[in-house]
């Protein structure tokens, strides 16, 4: 007979594990104890050896679906011992809070088990809106403390039936230990705003809505989304002008995998991906725009959903409620539309919306017609993730529900716990705690002083999930960010980290670069980032290590005149250039007019601030860069949504590759078009050194507009020609500091056809590539870098 005690460390809490455990030690016939303890799960068994190293063997090689191990320490005990035991049989035991690092499961979609009992008229949850089992169900989003137990969150409210009690207590149920446990008797009910309807009637009387071509707000796990009929051209025009969105594609839920294979185009591996258990936004091809042959009467989607654009993001229902909304019976299904707007339920720059009161002020009477709400408070926000589809695997835009607070692991003996604050555009938070890095669900801009309260409630409130005390804040260099003064007002040491420093210290960290490896090469390419100098940088060469950076080469810098409004219209960043290019302001005036830019008062405008130096920066931007050959093209003079020209360039480009017979998804060797710059180096070529002659490139498209070229071949052409020159700066940064890795990180490398041409380029060069894919390149995912340089800072990494 032997004793062994096991400390269970990963995603083990939330997921059923202490019921499998328990069903292990009836197979192998142990006895024993299983407990949660924050930090990890704790087992005792006691038996025949062989039985219990076989119990080991099975809970590491065949753990519950949703379970994640990192790892295991496991100790033979002896009488001797302190914590000796005697056990009789195998139980459950309560949990005990423990300090140490904490592994908190994400919010998890409805298994496949749960939804067959949903529509099964003999079950006893048949049609309940929470319905769940320990494969499934919220986990994040109620939870107020760990260990993960039912009394620590939101579900406290809701006392079992005893129906409901007898499956949590018998270990052969599914639903054995499941925190959520419910049914129709005990669980939450949801309900009309303001209304006397609930229960099934609320739901049919929403679905009412929908088909009537109203805008209704529904709340789910994380907060509140829109909706409308997506097939219903008027509702989801009515829903753009009433939360003023007027080009940013709207998110999608359809119905089924029947839908989606009937509106877009399925790449292997993407339908896992939808029909798993984290369900996020994916973004796919339209089937019309890829397939010309398809009979377009069968497509349903209304092209107001997401104008010209080739890609939309759709996700399945993942949690009960959803699912209701497409099929119940009473007698609409017929008419329910299987495609939904399924949109962040908040108005425009605010936080997604999560209780009646937020929603009664917000969306009620002014955006939303009619509101389906519920009574389970929910305690953390978690937005939507929404992901694109990169080589074969998915290439994260915006991590959320699913998939946070999983941490990022690095690898060493770290010490201490600190805070990345994060940055003003798709703000996340990350908390570390030694080698864990916890990325904090979605947050959003702040520029609302809503969502700058929303991100310091969710502060706290994951730093108390998590049991983190941070030592040490990290925030943008930026002086005037709203996120500086939030680090600020919690009264801790305080380090400022330069914004595109931070981008690729979050890419070396995503991929577990080591410590003591050669600095890599840093394409830190975006919008908008305060520089050493004062000015605006955005198309960056670093060299970056843990211990700080060097700023090798950058694009050609540029006037960027009309202070924030430049951010936005990018007419104004091309007619700086075109002025700054001719150094001429009557000629200059001429190619902006004929360009269409702008008009005689706006030439007058921009001149005047360029001969003043009147709210005028210099800028090295490549977001900015994106901008303004958007506008000579002709295909976007301003933008109503970040990125939109930047955007709209790409699909530009991508329509004249398609034209030409490549599948823009292709990813072997970069088509090179027949026309290029005799100027532009060759992509291994690294002679013209680490400094991107954009200027050049600027003039080229330019000129080619002029001489009327087709707007798409030029796009190519200035995609193709960038990714040559970023390589050849690479090639020469790796000759001048004998570093042979490149890290990619930014906002701009969301552009994917940027990415399938540059990425097949440096590696052609020689030289080994470190890209996002769990992380976001954007400003979502700086938050990871800062808590990085955190903590390279608290163990005094040099």
């Amino acid at each position: 007979m032997i004793l062994l005690h096991s400390k269970v460390y990963g995603i083990v809490q939330g997921v059923g594990f202490r019921p499998f455990i328990a069903r292990l030690a009836q197979k192998y016939a142990v006895n024993g104890s299983v407990c949660n303890k924050g930090p990890y799960v704790e087992l005792y068994i006691a038996g025949a050896e062989s039985d219990c190293r076989a119990l080991l063997d099975e809970m590491e090689s065949q753990p519950p679906e949703r379970a994640t191990i990192l790892k295991v320490d496991t100790d033979a005990l002896t009488p001797a011992d302190n914590d000796y035991q005697t056990f009789t049989d195998f139980q459950i035991i309560d949990s005990a809070r423990e300090r140490g690092a904490i592994f908190v499961s994400p919010d998890i979609a409805t298994c496949d088990k749960c939804r067959a009992e949903l529509y099964d008229p003999h079950n006893r949850r048949y049609l309940h809106p929470f319905i769940n089992c320990t494969a499934c169900g919220p986990r994040l989003t109620i939870l107020e403390a760990m260990p993960y137990d039912r009394e620590r969150t939101s579900m406290r409210e809701f006392p079992m039936c005893e129906a409901c009690h007898t499956e949590y207590t018998t270990p052969d149920d599914r639903r054995y230990d499941a925190q959520p446990v419910c049914c129709n008797d005990c669980g939450p009910e949801v309900y009309l705003l303001d209304g006397s309807l609930r229960g099934g009637a609320a739901i049919t009387a929403i679905r009412q809505a929908i088909i009537d071509g109203q805008i209704v707000a529904i709340k789910g796990i994380g907060g509140f989304h829109l909706a409308c009929d997506a097939s219903n051209d008027a509702a989801v025009r009515l829903l753009r002008q009433r939360k003023n969105r007027p080009f940013k594609p709207f998110a999608l839920m359809m119905r089924d995998m029947a839908a989606v294979r009937r509106e877009c185009r399925i790449e292997p591996g993407q339908e896992a991906l939808l029909t798993g258990h984290q369900k996020p936004i994916l973004l796919l091809h339209r089937r019309d725009s890829l397939s010309p042959d398809t009979d377009a009467s069968s497509q349903r989607l209304a092209d107001s959903v997401a104008p010209g654009n080739p890609r939309i993001g759709v996700m399945l229902p993942y949690a009960p409620v959803q699912m209701l909304l497409f099929d119940y019976p009473d007698g609409l299904n017929d008419r329910m539309p299987d495609m939904l707007v399924m949109t962040s339920g908040n108005p425009h720059g605010a936080p997604i919306c999560r209780d009646d009161e937020q929603v009664r002020s917000a969306l009620a009477g002014r955006i939303a017609d009619m509101v389906l709400s519920h009574n389970r408070r929910i305690r953390l926000r978690a937005d939507d993730t929404v992901t694109d589809w990169y080589r074969g695997a998915p290439y994260m835009i915006r991590r959320s529900r699913g998939f946070a607070p999983l941490p990022v692991m690095l690898s060493g003996d770290w010490h201490g716990q600190v805070l990345g604050i994060g940055g003003e555009l798709k703000n996340t938070f990350c908390l570390g705690h030694d080698d864990l890095l916890y990325p904090s669900p979605y947050v959003g801009d702040m520029s609302d002083l809503r969502t700058v309260q929303a991100l310091k409630e969710s502060i706290h409130l994951m730093a108390e999930l998590l049991e983190i005390k941070p030592e040490l804040i990290a925030c943008d260099l930026h002086p005037g960010y709203i996120t500086t003064q939030v680090a600020e007002s919690l009264e801790l040491p305080l380090m400022k980290v330069q914004h595109h420093y931070a981008h690729i210290l979050s890419c070396m960290a995503e991929n577990d670069y080591p410590v003591e490896a050669e600095p890599v090469i840093g394409l830190s390419l975006d919008g908008t980032g305060y520089g050493l100098d004062g000015t605006i940088w955005g198309g960056e060469i670093l060299l970056c290590s843990y211990t700080g950076f060097q700023r090798l080469g950058h694009i050609t810098p540029f006037p960027q005149a009309g202070g924030d409004k430049a951010s936005r219209e990018g007419w104004r960043i091309a007619a700086a250039q075109i002025y700054a290019l001719t150094a001429d302001r009557e000629q200059a005036t001429d190619i902006i007019k004929k360009l269409a830019l702008t008009d005689e008062q706006g030439c007058r405008a921009i001149a005047f601030m360029l001969d003043k130096n009147l709210n005028t920066i210099t800028s090295t931007s490549m977001g900015r860069l994106f901008d303004s050959i958007s506008a000579v093209l002709g295909i976007r003079r301003a933008s109503s949504f970040e990125g939109e020209a930047a955007n709209y360039l790409e699909f530009a480009a991508e329509k004249y590759l398609q034209q030409q017979g490549h599948a823009p998804d292709d990813y072997g060797e970069p088509w090179e078009p027949p026309t290029l710059p005799d100027w532009l180096p060759a992509a291994a070529d690294s002679a013209p050194g680490t400094d991107l002659p954009t200027d050049k490139l600027f003039r080229y498209i330019l000129e080619r507009q002029l001489t009327g070229c087709p707007a798409g071949e030029s796009a190519y052409i200035f995609h193709y020609a960038l990714a040559r020159m970023l390589t050849a700066a690479a090639a020469s940064a790796s000759q001048s500091t004998g570093s042979h890795t490149v890290a990619l990180s930014g906002g701009v490398w969301q552009n994917h056809l940027l990415l399938q041409l540059t990425e097949p380029m440096l590696t052609a060069a020689g030289l080994k590539v470190l890209r996002h894919s769990q992380i976001p390149p954007n400003d979502g995912g700086i938050c990871l870098g800062q808590a990085v340089a955190a903590l390279c800072r608290l163990n005094d990494i040099h």
